[in-house]
C-alpha cells in the first residue's frame, strides 16, 4: 500500500498487517572520510556543529556523532 513519498523521492509503503510505515530501497546520504575529517577539524577549530552542518549541507547530529566517536588525544 502506497503511503506517499520522502523528500529524497523514494516511495513510502505501509504494511497492511502491522500498519508500520517504511521505505523500500531507502537512499541515505553517505559522507566520505575526507568530509568527516574536515567537519571534525572545523569543530576543533571553534566552529559550531550547527554552522558546519549549514556550510556543508549535512545534519548537525552527524557532526556531533562523528565528534563523539573521535578518540581523545
Amino acid at each position: 500500500m502506497s503511503n506517499g513519498f520522502r523528500k529524497s523521492g523514494t516511495q513510502k509503503v505501509m504494511c497492511d498487517k502491522c500498519k508500520k510505515a517504511y521505505t523500500e530501497n531507502a537512499i541515505y546520504p553517505r559522507y566520505s572520510k575526507e568530509q568527516k575529517e574536515l567537519a571534525i577539524k572545523e569543530y576543533m577549530s571553534g566552529i559550531s556543529g550547527r554552522q558546519i552542518g549549514k556550510i556543508h549541507g549535512m545534519s548537525k547530529a552527524n557532526v556531533y556523532n562523528w565528534i563523539k566517536k573521535t578518540p581523545k588525544e
